[in-house]
Formats: structure tokens, sequence, C-alpha cells
């Protein structure tokens, strides 16, 4: 699979809390190619250049400056953490501790330097899937591929993955019907996919963390209900692919996964923008950063969405939510929009990083509130 550490709502928080003399972050792109790697670790010492420029230009001790470079160094030279690589790699640093998160999505090369983390790019990677996987199940066959934006899929190989369903209920056939058995017919059949579901099930919940991606079912009735039934993988998409299974390739399976992975996350764009509608008829919505700011910071947002490439800099009030914007970001500043956005997820807020074309009026947030302000 491909080597992926997307960052839990808690690690966001916490990353967020976090404050220090030096926070450095640092995103560079990446391949999952091992041999092209080198152009990605060329960016990221050009990145950790230019970070200890500007700590060396905001006057931070260099008693401080030497732990935080002597971090950088080591997982430049670190050849086995390069060789495993996935589409964007987000490096957060302070003089006492590293962070690393291996991105599934492609996020724009960013240096920050400020007295805590830029996570904007993060929250976009938590928001939106641009991998996946199929799963393949028919009665004959059950196999997992894991797709991606701009590489051929590939099969996973899944330990303790029943080979068919026959195999899975230790049983020649499934579609024994001799009444010296005591489970025979449609009936009888539908019990023993339940149980293959079932050891399919298993195996993936072992093989897969919860937040691995979502997941396609490629399967026909009534395999796909019966599979359903028992699903505990919590990605796992509504809307099936069906047709000959045991004979779609990986690639024609992630083809045809690919519309309806993009189809989920448009429903979801469009669930939001349809509660923004509602609210904004009951005088609970704003698209005015100096407001949603203020709403951040008193708890009163319900939903966010943020515009994951704008930047704002500046700086916001942790009490009152203040808005002061500045020219440049820099170590006395940092990106308003990426602290309005943990403000509110910290208060249980549904936030969403999204494309610019996804917010209305070219606005660079767009929020709901929980009551009236």
């Amino acid at each position: 699979m491909l080597p992926i550490d997307t960052p839990t709502r808690a690690e966001l928080l916490a990353l967020a809390a976090l404050r220090a003399d030096a926070c450095v972050s640092l995103y560079v792109e990446t391949t999952p190619v091992s041999t092209e790697i080198g152009a990605s670790r060329i960016a990221y010492a050009n990145g950790v250049r230019e970070a200890i420029a500007q700590l060396d230009a905001a006057g931070l001790d260099k008693r401080r400056r030497w732990p935080l470079e002597e971090q950088f160094d080591d997982l430049a030279e670190d050849d086995a953490f390069w060789e495993r690589q996935a589409r964007s790699l987000a490096v957060l640093a302070t003089p006492d501790h590293v962070w690393t998160f291996r991105l599934a999505n492609r996020v724009a090369p960013t240096v920050q330097v400020s007295d805590r983390f830029h996570l904007k790019p993060l929250l976009r990677a938590v928001t939106h899937a641009h991998a996946g996987f199929v799963l393949a199940l028919a009665e004959n066959s059950a196999r997992l591929i894991e797709f991606f934006p701009d590489m051929a899929p590939v099969e996973i190989r899944v330990a303790d993955m029943p080979k068919d369903a026959a195999s899975a209920v230790g049983k020649a056939s499934i579609n024994d019907r001799s009444h010296s058995q005591r489970i025979v017919g449609s009936e009888g059949k539908k019990v023993r996919l339940r149980q293959y579901a079932r050891a399919v099930d298993a195996a993936l919940r072992a093989a897969l963390p919860a937040a691995a991606g979502p997941m396609a079912l490629a399967s026909n009735p009534p395999l796909d209900e019966v599979f359903r039934s028992v699903a505990s993988y919590p990605a796992l998409l509504a809307e099936g692919i069906r047709g000959e299974i045991d004979r779609m390739t990986p690639l024609e399976l992630a083809q045809a996964a690919r519309p309806i992975l993009d189809a989920a996350y448009a429903a979801e764009i469009a669930e939001r923008r349809a509660l923004l509608a509602r609210r904004a008829d009951q005088g609970r919505t704003s698209a005015d950063v100096s407001t949603t700011a203020r709403a951040a910071a008193q708890g009163a947002v319900e939903m966010l969405m943020v515009d994951m490439d704008r930047v704002l800099p500046g700086s916001v009030d942790d009490e009152t939510g203040a808005v002061t914007f500045a020219e440049a970001e820099g170590p006395s500043s940092y990106g308003v929009l990426d602290r309005i956005a943990m403000m509110a997820l910290a208060t249980g807020a549904d936030v969403l990083a999204v494309r610019a074309a996804d917010l209305p009026d070219g606005a660079a947030l767009a929020a709901t509130f929980r009551y009236p302000l």
C-alpha cells in the first residue's frame, strides 16, 4: 500500500495548540517511486535552508537553532525514510521535536516559520482523498485494489483474505442443495455468503487502518448487499461497481471507482453549500474573515469551509478572535485562515479545506453558526 500517515483529528488539535520559539512547517512534493525521489530530497534541503534563513533573520538563539538543524540533517540522511514516500511530505519541527506525515494528495510546496505550525495542508488531506481502494468481491474471488491519482493501481495481498466463498466456509461449493445438510437451498447459500463476507471484513479490518481511505465495493447481488450488511470499514462508499467482477483488471476497477469517489466528494460539498443556504435564511452564516474568527473564538462555528490555497497573513487573538492582518507572513505572523480553521476544529465544528471553486462568490471562507451572532 501507499505509505500514508494521515493525521487524526486529535493529532491536528494537539499540533494546533503547540507554541514554541521556532515552529517550522515544511511541505514538499514527493513520489512513491524510490528511484525518482532525488528531486524531493533536493526540494526538502532547499526548504530547510529557507527556514533557517528566516530564523536567523528573526534572531533565534543559536543554541535553539542547532538542535533544529540537527533534526533536519538526520531526516535528510535517512535513506530508508526517503525510499517509502507518498505524494507529499509534511515536516513539522521545533528545536525539541519533529513530526512527519506522508500524504496521499499533492499539496503546494510551502515553508512557514512562526510560533505555531501551518496546518491547512494537513486539513486538506483529511478533507478529501485522491486515492482509495476497490474491494472486488465475487463468489469465486476476493481482491483488494489500491488506486492513485497519477500511477497504475496495484493489487494488495491481504493476510487471511479468503480466496473464494467456498473455501471461506470450508465447502467444496456453496451451491449444495443436498437435504442431508443442515443448511440448504437459496437460504443456505445466503448464510454461507454472509460467513464469507464476515471473513473478508475481518481480513480487511486487520489490514487497513480506519483512516486508510475511501473504498468502493465491486460486487453483484446478492453478495454486495450481504457484504454491506456486515461491513465495518467506515469509509465504504455508498455507490458500488457491478459487472463481471472476476474478469475486471485492476485498471478497469480503478477507472470505475474514480467517478464514484468524485461523486461522493461532490455530494459532500453540495450538502455543505445547501447548509449554507439554509443558515443564511436564519441569519447564521458569514463569509467575512473577521466575523468568522470572532465566532470561532466563541465556539459558535457549526461548519467551516476554507480555501486550501489562499493565504492571508496576520494573527488572531485566541481569546476574542480579533484579526490583525499583515503585509507578509513571518515569524511574528501566520496564516489567518489556518488559525481560524484550527480554532473551529477545536470546538467541534465540521471543517473542510476546499478548492476556491467550492466556495461561494470567491470568498476565502464560508461558515455557518450554531446560533445567530
